[in-house]
């Protein structure tokens, strides 16, 4: 059941013809103003976060679960369109009965599906017991500055969340989106002495990158596999060496891409890697390992126990919603991991799910952050009506027995 006064898709269809990929302004307002509409508080803040709140009866009787997703988009531009899908767009749903639309355009499914689902259920929410918190981001897609001031991550703030339990908006096709990886960027850089290339002396950063690689390529050779992660990943991304053809290089540098997996932080990474090109590089060049300059945390890996009833709620959730709106049998209600980083590594160690309509990818290919972005309007349906069930089923209020028989 969602608010009287709110209906999902047409917020949507607003949203999407709204821009957000410069300046989350415009957006930010069409969500204060519905907020507004219905009767509910909110407050700007932490460098341009939305915040709201329902505070139950009785407050300290449940937890306190926090909805989250963020306001702003990426390139390239995709115009608005409602239409009936075609091809890939229809995801299986050729049997389903009614006829399948989507809504195209910029962040259809990253984020503003998932966002539309989530103010849905807040709106029509009426907590027996706990708090329910809204928490919208402003900046995601690049830095998450909004999102690590939020909670504390930033020098001189606090956390402002200490949520129990957070339910964060991305497209994840209705599943609940158990675990992901985390992501680090760092240079290994190697340090020689130049010299004419003619004379045997110097000591050669380019050829000590042969090592380096080494180190990288077997890094992981001894890593135990995640239960649902699997295996940590080093990728080597950039390569910048030397500068004159006949001049033994002083200077070798290489980006790494990581992709972890618990336990590993970023500062464990990177103590650990530097210790294995160390072991692998000539004695007279220099090994240097280090993060790349950020304002905010690096995304760590989380991962939440596929048994946590927080799981279980939102999976049950969204196959009840499924079948109710008419989705194939097989879309929704999965527990799996998630296939890219996102804000809810801040979150973390609370038990957190990802959640949402639409899809990071499907057959055809890209579908988030490509020129086909698109999300099919009944999963957006039924996204709203399992972020309705899930609050029922945990804080109590409309919908708890359909929570319940889910």
């Amino acid at each position: 059941m969602s608010s009287p006064s709110f209906d999902p898709v047409s917020f949507l269809e607003r949203a999407v013809r709204t821009p957000s990929h410069e300046s989350v302004d415009e957006t930010r307002e069409l969500v204060v103003e519905a907020l507004d509409r219905s009767g509910v508080e909110s407050a700007v803040v932490a460098g341009g976060c939305v915040l709201a709140e329902k505070r139950s009866p009785a407050p300290d009787a449940g937890p306190d679960l926090v909805l989250n997703t963020h306001l702003d988009t990426v390139t390239p531009h995709v115009p608005f369109e409602r239409a009936e899908a075609s091809g890939d767009e229809r995801g299986g749903a050729a049997s389903a009965g009614p006829s399948t639309e989507v809504i195209r355009g910029r962040g259809a499914c990253d984020a503003k599906g998932p966002l539309a689902a989530l103010l849905s259920g807040f709106l029509a929410a009426e907590p027996e017991r706990g708090r329910l918190t809204l928490a919208l981001t402003p900046d995601e897609e690049a830095l998450s500055l909004g999102a690590a001031a939020l909670t504390g991550r930033l020098p001189g703030t606090e956390d402002r969340l200490d949520g129990d339990l957070f339910l964060v908006g991305e497209p994840t096709g209705l599943d609940a989106c158990t675990a992901a990886k985390g992501r680090f960027q760092g240079t290994v850089e190697l340090s020689g002495v130049a010299a004419h290339a003619a004379e045997l002396a110097g000591a050669n950063a380019v050829a000590a990158a042969e090592g380096a690689l080494a180190a990288v390529r077997t890094f992981d050779d001894d890593a135990d596999e995640h239960p649902q992660l699997g295996a940590p990943k080093l990728t080597p991304t950039v390569i910048e060496g030397g500068g004159a053809t006949n001049q033994v290089p002083a200077d070798c540098a290489i980006t790494v891409d990581r992709r972890s997996v618990p336990p590993e932080t970023a500062e464990g990474f990177r103590s650990s890697l530097a210790a294995a090109v160390r072991a692998r590089a000539p004695d007279d060049v220099a090994v240097e390992v280090a993060l790349t300059d950020r304002e905010s945390p690096f995304f760590e890996a989380f991962s939440t126990d596929p048994g946590h009833e927080l799981v279980e709620t939102v999976a049950n959730a969204a196959r009840a919603a499924a079948d109710s709106t008419g989705l194939p049998a097989h879309r929704g209600g999965a527990a799996r991991p998630f296939g890219a980083a996102t804000e809810a590594s801040y979150f973390a160690p609370a038990p957190t799910v990802v959640f949402g309509p639409g899809d990071l990818a499907d057959d055809a290919g890209a579908v988030a952050h490509s020129e086909r972005e698109y999300v099919r309007i009944r999963e957006v349906e039924a996204a709203a009506e399992t972020v309705d069930r899930t609050i029922a089923g945990l804080l109590g209020g409309p919908n708890s027995a359909g929570a319940d028989a889910a």
